[in-house]
C-alpha cells in the first residue's frame, strides 16, 4: 500500500522577486537572469523573458543568491531554513546542501575567499542583533553536509543585504547601520567606524540605507534616507577620511551599484528613475525615467553590457549599457491594497486583481507572468503621498467572460466620486472596450457587485447587481439603443432599486440557477426573486454583521451560507427557511468552488490561518488544515483545472476539479498541492527521459534515432526489418551516443559492441528473403492492385486490437486470402437497382 501524499502549501507567485532584499544575478555570459522568488530560484532567459527553470529544495524563503566565483556554471543560495545550497543552474540540479543551523538573512560570495562564503545570521534567538559570519564550506563527501565552522567578522550589522559590501580584492568589508559606517580590514583585523549626525538643521535624515564598493579603487558609496549619496575615500585612517556628496533623489536612496570597471555609479529610488553618475560628478549625470514603480535593487552583468532593476511591484527591468530600455519581466504586480479581490477570468482562467494604480492585471498562473494590463481609470497617477487619487475598487465578470464591470472611486474623499463602467470583450482586437460609463451609480461607496451567472442566457438577459452604503441595492440591465447614430448597439441602465428597513447593503450573490438573489443588510440576509424582485424570505442571526454570503451548488443548491464579523459561520435551508447548522469560527475568507459542492473557509487566529473545506449539507468539514499559514490570508479563489486532477485520497476530492489559490497580507500567492516537488516543478509534457527529449551530445544529433509517427508505416518491408531492429535500444548504442566524451572508455573497447549492435540477427529473415516472399504471393494473385497489396502488408505489420489483448484470431491460409481478393474485385453495383 502506498500512503497518500500529504497536502503541501506551495508559494507560486507574488511576494516580490528578491524577497527580503535579494537582488538578481546575471549568468557569466549574460544570457540568463537568476532571481529568488519565495522558496525557489528562477532562471529567466534574457532574450525571450521566459522562465526556463524553477529550482526548488529550500524549506523556507530564499534570502540570497550568488554565482560561485570559482565555477560560473554554479550558484549558491541561502534560505531562512538555515541551509546553503550549491546548484548547477543549467541543469537545475542541487549539487550539495550545507546546513548552517541558523536563519540566513543574506549571502555574499567574494571571489578572493576560497571555500568560504559570508552570511548574516541572528546573534541569538532568531532575532536582532545580527552578525556577519564567515562559513567554511567543507569538502566532505556526500550531498548533505554540515557547515558548522563559523567565524564572526562583524557584530551589530543590519539584516538587509544592501547594507553590506565587500571591497576590491577582498581587502575589507563595509557595513552601514543607522548613522554609522563600519569598515573592517581582514589583514589588519581592524575595524574603522565613521558616524554622521542623526539629523540636520533643514530636517533631512543622514540615516544610511545602502552601500557599495568600487571594484578597482578604495572607494565606498553610501545611500541615505534624505536622497543624498556620499563617496568615501581615505578611510584606512580614522582622521584622514574624506567624503563628497551627490544629490538628485528627493527621497530615500534604495540601492547603489558600480559598473564593472567602476567608471560610473548607478542609483535608484522611489522616483522610478535610474540615475547614472559618471566620474562621481553632479554635472554629468544621466537618467532613464518612467520605469513604472520605485526601484528596489540594481544588478550589473559581469561583462557590463546590461543591468537590471528590481521594482517594488515585482517587476524586473533589463537595461542595456547605453541606458536603453531592453526587456521587462512582469510577474504578479504588488499593489498597495487589493480592493478588487481575487477574480477568475472565465475565458483565460487568469487571476484578475488590482495591478498598477488604476489598472487591472490579468495574471497567468502557469507561467507566473502577466498576460496583459487593462487601464480602467485612464488617468495619470502621481506618486505623491496625501493626494486623493482615483483607484479601482470592484471587479466582476459575466459567466461567459464577455462582459466586465468595474467600479472606481476617489480615495479618502468625504463625498466619493464613483463611476461604474461596463466593458465588452472585442474578439477582433482581443481586448475589452468600454461600453457604458455611469457616474454616481450610488450615493455612497459600493460594497459589492455580481453578475447573474447562467451560461445558457443570452447577452440581453444578463443582470448586474450592485450594493452600496446608501442602503440600497440596484439591478442593472442591458437595453437596446434606438438611435441609429449611436455608437453602441446596447447600453446598461438601472431597472430596479431595493432596500430593507433602511439598513446598509453589504453583500450580494445569485443562486446557481439565477432564480434567487441574496443581499445582506448588516445583520440580516434577504432573498429576492430575480424575475419579479419580490422579497421571498429573511434570515437573521445576531450578533454580528454579515460579511460574506454564498449559495450552495449542485446537490447543495438549497443552502445559503453566511459568515459574520463576530465569528459565526451559518448555513440556512432555503426550503424550510430555517437555520440548518452554525459554527463558531473567525472566518476571514469564504470561497465556493464553481464546479463542485465544496466551499473553502479560512479562519484567522493570532499568528495562524486555518483552512476548513465543507459541504453545506454536512456540518462536519471534509478537510481541515490547521496552521495553513502564519500570515493572515486576505483573499482566495478556486481556479478551474483544464483536466480533472488524480487525487490519492478521498479527503482531497475537493481539489479534483479546481485548485485553491490564496493571497496573504504580504501579497504572496499560495496554493495547495498533493504532488511531490519534482512533479510540481516538471510539467507533464516534459516528464520524459532525457534521451527521448534532448540529445546530449553532438554525436547523438548526427546519429540520433529517427522516430516515426505510429500512423506512418513503412511500405518497404526491408526497411521495416531494420527499423524494428533499431527500436530495441541497444545499451551499447545508448552508451555511445549519450555519454559525455570526456568520460567515455577507449574506442577500441566500445567498437566491437557498437558494430555488433548494428548487425541484424540471423534468427530474423533478411530483407531480400522477405521481399522475395511478397513477390511470389503477388504473382499468384490475379491483377492485385498496389493499394490492396499495401493494405495487406499493413495488416501483417500492425497487430489488431484483439491481438493486443492476447486473443489470437484464426489465421487465413494463402488460398483463402486469394479467394478474398477475387471477391473484392467483383462488381456488386447491380444490387443498387433493388
Amino acid at each position: 500500500m502506498v500512503a497518500p501524499a500529504a497536502l503541501r502549501v506551495v508559494r507560486c507567485g507574488g511576494g516580490g522577486r528578491g524577497h527580503l532584499g535579494t537582488s538578481a544575478v546575471f549568468s557569466s555570459d549574460s544570457k540568463y537572469l537568476l532571481c529568488a522568488s519565495g522558496d525557489f530560484v528562477k532562471v529567466y532567459s534574457v532574450a525571450t523573458e521566459e522562465t526556463l527553470r524553477l529550482m526548488g529544495g529550500h524549506a523556507d524563503q530564499v534570502t540570497g543568491i550568488q554565482l560561485n566565483p570559482h565555477n560560473h556554471m554554479q550558484l549558491y543560495s541561502s534560505s531562512l531554513d538555515g541551509s546553503i545550497k550549491l546548484w548547477d543552474f543549467m541543469d537545475g540540479i542541487a549539487i550539495k546542501t550545507f546546513t548552517v543551523g541558523s536563519k540566513l538573512l543574506a549571502l555574499y560570495a567574494p571571489p578572493d575567499f576560497e571555500d568560504s562564503v559570508f552570511v548574516v545570521i541572528p546573534k541569538s534567538a532568531d532575532r536582532a542583533p545580527f552578525q556577519l559570519v564567515s562559513v567554511k564550506l567543507t569538502k566532505a563527501a556526500g550531498q548533505d553536509v554540515e557547515a558548522k565552522e563559523l567565524s564572526v567578522v562583524l557584530s551589530g550589522v543590519d539584516a538587509s543585504p544592501k547594507c553590506i559590501a565587500f571591497g576590491r580584492e577582498g581587502k575589507y568589508v563595509a557595513s552601514v547601520k543607522q548613522f554609522e559606517l563600519c569598515v573592517y580590514f581582514f589583514k589588519k583585523k581592524l575595524a574603522q567606524r565613521f558616524s554622521l549626525r542623526s539629523s540636520k538643521a533643514n530636517g533631512g535624515s543622514n540615516c544610511f540605507t545602502c552601500v557599495t564598493c568600487h571594484p578597482r579603487e578604495d572607494c565606498i558609496a553610501t545611500g541615505h534616507a534624505d536622497g543624498k549619496i556620499r563617496i568615501w575615500r581615505n578611510f584606512h585612517h580614522r582622521k584622514d577620511y574624506t567624503y563628497s556628496t551627490l544629490h538628485w533623489h528627493h527621497d530615500i536612496v534604495k540601492d547603489l551599484a558600480y559598473s564593472v570597471e567602476g567608471t560610473y555609479l548607478l542609483s535608484g529610488g522611489i522616483e522610478a528613475v535610474l540615475v547614472v553618475w559618471p566620474s562621481e560628478s553632479d554635472c554629468q549625470r544621466d537618467f532613464l525615467p518612467r520605469l513604472g514603480s520605485p526601484i528596489e535593487h540594481i544588478s550589473m552583468s559581469a561583462d557590463g553590457s546590461q543591468c537590471c532593476t528590481l521594482h517594488t511591484d515585482n517587476r524586473i527591468t533589463i537595461i542595456s549599457s547605453n541606458l536603453r530600455f531592453s526587456k521587462s519581466i512582469q510577474g504578479l504586480i504588488k499593489s498597495a491594497n487589493i480592493k478588487t479581490g481575487l477574480v477568475v477570468d472565465p475565458r483565460t482562467k487568469a487571476l484578475v486583481l488590482n495591478g498598477e494604480p488604476g489598472h487591472l492585471q490579468f495574471y497567468c498562473l502557469q507561467t507566473d507572468q502577466q498576460l496583459f494590463s487593462l487601464d480602467i481609470v485612464q488617468r495619470e497617477y502621481v506618486h505623491q503621498a496625501g493626494l486623493h487619487q482615483t483607484d479601482l475598487v470592484k471587479v466582476a465578470f459575466g459567466a461567459q467572460g464577455k462582459w466586465l464591470a468595474t467600479v472606481e472611486e476617489r480615495e479618502d474623499a468625504t463625498n466619493p466620486e464613483l463611476q461604474l463602467k461596463l466593458w465588452f470583450y472585442n474578439e477582433k482586437t482581443q481586448s475589452f472596450k468600454l461600453n457604458t460609463r455611469i457616474n454616481t451609480p450610488h450615493e455612497d461607496h459600493i460594497t459589492d457587485m455580481c453578475f447573474r451567472e447562467m451560461d445558457e442566457l443570452e447577452d440581453d438577459a444578463l443582470i448586474l447587481v450592485t450594493t452600496g452604503k446608501d442602503r440600497v441595492f440596484k439591478v442593472w440591465l442591458m437595453v437596446e439603443d434606438t438611435d441609429p447614430e449611436a455608437q453602441q448597439r446596447v447600453s446598461w441602465s438601472c431597472d430596479f432599486v431595493g432596500s430593507y428597513h433602511n439598513y446598509q447593503a453589504t453583500n450580494c450573490c445569485f443562486s446557481e440557477d439565477g432564480s434567487l438573489l441574496a443581499v445582506s443588510f448588516e445583520e440580516a440576509v434577504t432573498v429576492w426573486d430575480s424575475v419579479t424582485w419580490d422579497l421571498k424570505c429573511t434570515f437573521c442571526r445576531p450578533p454580528g454583521k454579515i460579511k460574506n454570503i454564498c449559495f450552495g451548488r449542485l446537490t447543495c443548491s438549497k443552502y445559503l451560507i453566511g459568515a459574520t464579523d463576530y465569528g459565526f459561520l451559518c448555513c440556512w435551508n432555503l426550503l424550510s427557511c430555517a437555520l440548518e447548522w452554525s459554527a463558531h469560527l473567525n472566518i476571514s475568507v469564504l470561497q465556493p468552488d464553481p464546479l463542485s459542492e465544496y466551499i473553502a473557509a479560512v479562519s484567522w487566529l493570532p499568528r495562524e490561518s486555518s483552512l476548513f473545506v465543507f459541504k453545506p449539507n454536512e456540518a462536519q468539514p471534509v478537510y481541515i488544515q490547521r496552521n495553513l499559514c502564519q500570515q493572515k490570508i486576505q483573499l482566495a479563489a478556486f481556479v478551474p483545472r483544464d483536466e480533472p486532477e488524480m487525487v490519492s485520497s478521498e479527503k482531497y476530492l475537493w481539489l479534483r476539479r479546481s485548485q485553491l489559490f490564496f493571497l496573504t497580507e504580504t501579497q504572496e500567492l499560495m496554493t495547495l498541492s498533493t504532488k511531490s516537488l519534482e512533479e510540481r516543478l516538471t510539467p507533464a509534457s516534459k516528464q520524459l527521459a532525457v534521451e527521448e527529449s534532448l540529445p546530449v551530445t553532438p554525436f547523438s544529433l548526427l546519429l540520433g534515432k529517427h522516430r516515426r509517427h505510429p500512423s506512418q508505416e513503412d511500405t518497404d518491408l526491408g526497411n521495416g526489418v531494420v527499423q524494428n531492429k533499431h527500436k530495441q535500444e541497444s545499451p551499447a548504442v545508448r552508451e555511445l551516443l549519450h555519454t559525455p566524451a570526456h568520460v567515455l572508455p577507449s574506442a577500441s573497447f566500445l567498437c566491437s559492441m557498437f558494430i555488433n549492435s548494428l548487425l541484424i540477427s540471423k534468427e530474423n529473415k533478411s530483407a531480400k528473403e522477405v521481399a522475395d516472399e511478397v513477390e511470389m504471393e503477388s504473382e499468384q494473385a490475379e491483377d492485385d492492385s498496389d493499394e490492396e497489396g499495401d493494405e495487406t502488408e499493413m495488416e501483417q505489420d500492425d497487430p489488431s486490437p484483439m491481438e493486443s489483448l492476447g486473443e489470437l484470431p484464426c489465421k487465413l491460409s494463402k488460398a483463402q486470402e486469394r479467394e478474398l481478393r477475387k471477391i473484392r474485385k467483383m462488381d456488386y453495383s447491380w444490387i443498387a437497382a433493388f
